[in-house]
């Protein structure tokens, strides 16, 4: 196993499947102690397991996320369980797409709850203790729809495009005392969340130059870098990881 992160305890949000899943196996097997967060206790469970077998370490922690007291308590039980968090990945996230007039106020509720509060609270509780060990890394995820505009995607689109400017703006607050914050920007993948979309996943990806949908593991692997030290003089990006799609 390689130990370029042994050492280390990183925190993944909705590391019990997709992106996350696929970022915390990464992480364990690069030496880290992963703490893996999400809903759903029987993947939770399996992830741990997955991990592990291949000898890394792991614990889960199911929660429910949704808004401040929700982060607060989730960095409070990581950090009793496997002691400072090194490494926070915020990777949970809902993206309900379709028309403006058909999103209610609780669906609007609900994705800004999930996919900016929760990011924000986790940051506000762990970076500054980062920053008081002199190191730290935060990577969030984002996505490309929160860089150019498309037609049913502006609830989730916006909730991201937040998450990008709190990347740059942690980066300037918390980077002067070690603690690198960046971010990657995933065109589509296919995960069990986005099996629901069918063919419009691949007809979205098909306008891309890579012309197909990711992998969950290709998108970690660019959290990978970013959260350990090969990355050490990149703070404040904005990782695009989309097959091209942004970039044509």
């Amino acid at each position: 196993m390689a130990t370029a992160l042994s050492g280390r305890t990183a925190l993944v949000t909705g590391g019990n499947s997709g992106i996350g899943r696929a970022t915390a196996v990464a992480l364990a097997a690069r030496g880290a102690t992963v703490v893996i967060a999400g809903r759903d206790a029987e993947r939770g469970e399996r992830a741990v397991r997955q991990i592990e077998q291949a000898g890394g370490s792991a614990y889960f922690v199911a929660v429910d996320l949704d808004g401040e007291r929700s982060a607060r308590e989730l960095a409070a039980t990581a950090e009793r369980l496997a002691g400072p968090i090194d490494i926070l990945v915020n990777s949970a996230g809902i993206f309900p797409f379709g028309p403006t007039e058909k999103m209610t106020g609780e669906q609007f509720e609900q994705v800004y709850a999930l996919n900016v509060k929760v990011p924000y609270f986790l940051v506000a509780e762990l970076a500054p203790r980062m920053a008081e060990r002199g190191h730290g890394a935060i990577v969030n995820v984002t996505t490309m729809v929160a860089e150019f505009g498309l037609a049913g995607m502006g609830l989730y689109g916006s909730s991201k495009a937040a998450i990008g400017l709190l990347t740059r703006s942690w980066a300037a607050e918390f980077g002067p005392s070690g603690v690198r914050v960046n971010a990657v920007s995933p065109g589509p993948t296919r995960t069990e969340g986005t099996a629901v979309l069918g063919e419009s996943l691949g007809n979205l990806a098909a306008a891309a130059p890579a012309g197909r949908a990711a992998a969950p593991e290709e998108i970690a692997a660019a959290i990978v870098f970013l959260a350990g030290d090969e990355a050490s003089f990149v703070h404040g990006a904005v990782v695009p990881v989309d097959g091209g799609r942004t970039a044509v």
